[in-house]
């Protein structure tokens, strides 16, 4: 099983900024799609970036866009949401989520992802 675990959620200000990341462990695969997603109190979770393996592909939902930015450290194994100009609105629990995958193809929906890390809270304040 691939084991995720995401780290760096906290409390900010609105327009601050704040770095997400998410590091995998166990079984890995050299093909895979990726992808954050977020859950605010009440609401269903929602999709937030998708990228594939080979990283020519990423896809931000629209209220994100300009304003968060994936990369990654592949020796580390670990993969960063750079969260910029944060509003209240994305207050949300994070999750990062994996999908063994060889298509190139990118999932927005929850129910494609095969792991799931357990979530890293983020409290953005007016």
């Amino acid at each position: 099983q691939v084991h995720l675990v995401e780290s760096g959620g906290g409390l900010v200000q609105a327009g601050g900024s704040l770095r997400l990341s998410c590091a995998a462990s166990g079984r890995t695969f050299n093909r895979y799609t990726m992808a954050w997603f977020r859950q605010a109190p009440g609401k269903e979770r929602e999709f937030v970036v998708v990228f594939t393996w080979n990283g020519d592909m990423t896809y931000y939902a629209n209220s994100v866009k300009g304003r968060f930015t994936i990369s990654r450290d592949n020796a580390k194994n670990t993969v960063y949401l750079q969260m910029s100009s944060l509003k209240p609105e994305d207050t949300a629990v994070y999750y990062c989520a994996v999908k063994v995958d060889y298509s190139g193809r990118l999932y927005t929906s929850k129910s494609a992802y095969e792991y799931w890390g357990q979530g890293t809270q983020v409290t953005v304040s007016s």
